[in-house]
């Protein structure tokens, strides 16, 4: 299916004045800031990340959650954590990334928190690594109404798989993976957008073109080949690729190893959007995995509040200023 003619039809279902005039508000203050050299923020989130749990089954050795070795707290998201979100910000949000550390699945009311968040007409997205997808479980995330499916498979074959999926099963993600592509036709259903995505490591840059092929035979609707984000690379990583074009960093002529992407003083995630952790708090993205930079907690804070604290504003100026002084953001491919 073509990825325009399955999310063109969504996001216009989703158009109302007060979306359309929050993302007037953000965008224009985006770029004033831009221009201005000075943080300047209007308007609320048009798409942020919640975390559903920061429980998995696999040991992944580049994930917080695999590792078992948080610098913060815990646990999974609760209903009334949920409802605040959803309260404050429902009626601005486009989108929501329903997963950021963890595997979604493990939390046993996962899927009815993906139809709280269809009823207040939202387009909703996951990432799994599959191994929970059952018969039953598949049909229950069908009628939830979940718009897009990230299923993780990094190998063609169980030892290039389980390399890094370190307890995964290639099997078993392959099996549920065709289960869910022939319920999905059998049920005559449109959603959710199955996308097969393959992270470029060092043991498997030989198998992208594999997986393109193993993708199509099964009917997913998109494969997405990406870059492996790294904790430590400077000095090189046993993890890293081997072709440039699939890795994330190159080496500089001084020996070390830096991200090889533009780092810009702007970013446009910092004034759209950002992650709410299970246990409430915000934080600026994707790629503050243990959560270091905490701007307030929506369990006894308004989201406006914590939106205009003397924290985020810092962390914006900070951006327009020089971004290459927040860690995060140094291993960041994204921001223009």
């Amino acid at each position: 299916m073509n990825n325009l003619r399955f999310w063109i039809p969504r996001i216009l279902k989703l158009l109302s004045f007060a979306r359309l005039l929050n993302i007037l508000k953000l965008s224009s203050s985006y770029y004033l800031s831009i221009i201005l050299h000075r943080n300047l923020h209007w308007g609320m989130p048009s798409s942020i990340s919640i975390e559903p749990t920061t429980s998995c089954n696999l040991h992944c050795p580049e994930c917080p959650s695999g590792l078992r070795q948080f610098s913060r707290a815990t646990g999974k998201l609760e209903t009334q954590t949920l409802q605040r979100i959803i309260d404050e910000l429902g009626k601005y949000l486009f989108y929501v990334t329903f997963y950021f550390q963890g595997e979604p699945l493990l939390h046993p009311q996962f899927l009815s928190f993906v139809k709280m968040l269809k009823h207040q007409n939202l387009l909703v997205g996951t990432s799994t690594n599959a191994h929970f997808l059952t018969e039953q479980k598949i049909l229950e995330v069908l009628d939830s109404g979940l718009d897009r499916l990230i299923i993780s498979l990094d190998g063609t074959d169980q030892e290039t798989y389980a390399t890094y999926r370190q307890g995964g099963n290639f099997d078993t993600v392959v099996e549920n993976l065709q289960n869910l592509v022939r319920l999905k036709k059998l049920h005559h259903s449109a959603s959710p957008f199955i996308e097969l995505q393959f992270i470029v490591f060092k043991h498997n840059e030989h198998q992208v073109e594999e997986i393109k092929k193993l993708g199509k035979q099964m009917g997913v609707n998109k494969v997405s080949i990406k870059t492996a984000q790294l904790y430590e690379f400077e000095n090189g990583n046993p993890l890293m690729p081997g072709l440039l074009k699939y890795s994330r960093y190159q080496e500089y002529q001084d020996g070390k190893f830096r991200i090889k992407s533009a780092l810009p003083n702007r970013c446009y995630r910092s004034w759209s959007g950002n992650v709410i952790t299970w246990d409430g708090n915000v934080v600026p993205c994707c790629f503050d995995k243990d959560a270091s930079h905490q701007f307030g907690n929506l369990r006894n804070t308004s989201y406006k509040s914590i939106q205009q604290s003397a924290d985020y504003r810092a962390f914006r100026q900070q951006i327009l200023t020089d971004r290459s002084q927040i860690e995060i953001c140094r291993n960041c491919t994204e921001g223009l």
